[in-house]
């Protein structure tokens, strides 16, 4: 008799393990909300670097369609430091060659 009770908890916990897996593979498959789902489409924002000034503060460098915009965050309030430069193909050329020094 306790066999019984063990083996339906069991398949309960497999059968509900099997649920949140499916939902979990159907949220990233097709998104969720206004997140765009990972495909073939190259994404339009991507964060470049990020500085850390201290505890609270860093310096963001955020590029959306090939401009650049640098951002101040974490103090009393985000500040803009430097917006809307565009990237060319001379500045991607020198942000990889200093990050191949840098490892």
């Amino acid at each position: 008799m306790e066999w019984d009770i063990y083996l339906r908890s069991l398949l309960a916990l497999v059968t509900v393990l099997a649920m949140i897996g499916v939902v979990a593979w159907l949220v990233r498959r097709f998104g969720v909300g206004g997140v765009m789902p990972l495909g073939r489409r190259s994404r339009r924002l991507a964060v470049v670097e990020v500085l850390p000034l201290d505890n609270r503060r860093r310096l963001v460098l955020v590029r959306k369609d090939d401009v650049e915009h640098l951002l101040l965050i974490g103090g009393a309030s985000d500040i803009i430091v430097e917006k809307g430069w565009s990237v060319t193909a001379s500045d991607e050329e020198t942000s990889e060659q200093e990050k191949g020094k840098d490892q």
